[in-house]
């Protein structure tokens, strides 16, 4: 299991159907059609509907009675394409790029943005990776509409107060490069909606270009648009042991 924080996003004790659809699973529904017929455990033993998981303990979940293979994918998404839930005429990552059906994007990036996105069946990492508590680092490449200035460069990096929706909020510090007169790097340990193009909204730039390059240790490369790589041997153990697994 993953190690928990104080405000981790799965509140301990939760109901296995509940924690199941939390980790991408399933819905709840469909996860208490599989406790039914036993394909989950708790613990070693056969779950019963209405079980609850504490934060220690191990669940497992086989349609086949056999461990299922848990694959990591860093897919290098275009612009243009949504990455979950497409409305209207819009493509999903999930309709453009050929994955095995079980695996899912973790995160979002928006439809304008581009990058890095995590695709996986192991639904034990969607919480600790959204989760802010845990810090875990995310970088990205913006390109400005105008010339950056050494004051819009601070005010970014101490925090910016991100107002509308109902809610204020203040980013947390963060670190920043500069790369060329328009162009900077960014690091975020959050990953609030929007959050690198409202920050720069909110001191009077815009977003011409957005690029995730790195999650953690998982680096974009030289991918290209639309292009995916599976994650394995050291890169992929280094990885799951900052997870935390």
């Amino acid at each position: 299991m993953y190690k928990q924080k104080k405000s981790q996003i799965l509140k301990f004790p939760i109901r296995v159907n509940h924690f199941m659809a939390l980790q991408n699973y399933c819905s709840r529904r469909e996860a208490d059609g599989f406790v039914k017929q036993g394909f989950v455990k708790i613990n070693g033993k056969t779950a019963n509907v209405g079980d609850r998981v504490f934060k220690d303990d191990k669940v497992e979940f086989s349609k086949t009675g056999k461990s299922r293979v848990l694959r990591y994918f860093i897919y290098n998404k275009p612009k243009g394409i949504i990455t979950h839930s497409p409305q209207g005429t819009q493509q999903s990552i999930k309709e453009t790029a050929k994955f095995p059906k079980d695996v899912f994007p973790v995160g979002r990036l928006d439809l304008d943005s581009r990058g890095l996105i995590i695709m996986t069946n192991d639904g034990r990492i969607t919480a600790p990776l959204l989760d802010p508590e845990y810090e875990h680092e995310k970088e990205y490449r913006v390109i400005a509409d105008k010339n950056l200035t050494g004051t819009f460069l601070k005010r970014m990096q101490l925090g910016v107060r991100l107002v509308g929706g109902g809610e204020s909020y203040m980013t947390k510090p963060c670190k920043i490069k500069i790369v060329n007169e328009r162009s900077f790097d960014i690091i975020l340990t959050e990953g609030k909606k929007h959050q690198i193009r409202r920050m720069c909204s909110a001191l009077n730039y815009q977003v011409r270009d957005l690029v995730r390059t790195r999650i953690m240790g998982l680096k974009l490369g030289s991918l290209k648009a639309g292009e995916s790589r599976e994650v394995v041997g050291a890169e992929l153990k280094n990885f799951l042991k900052d997870m935390g697994f």
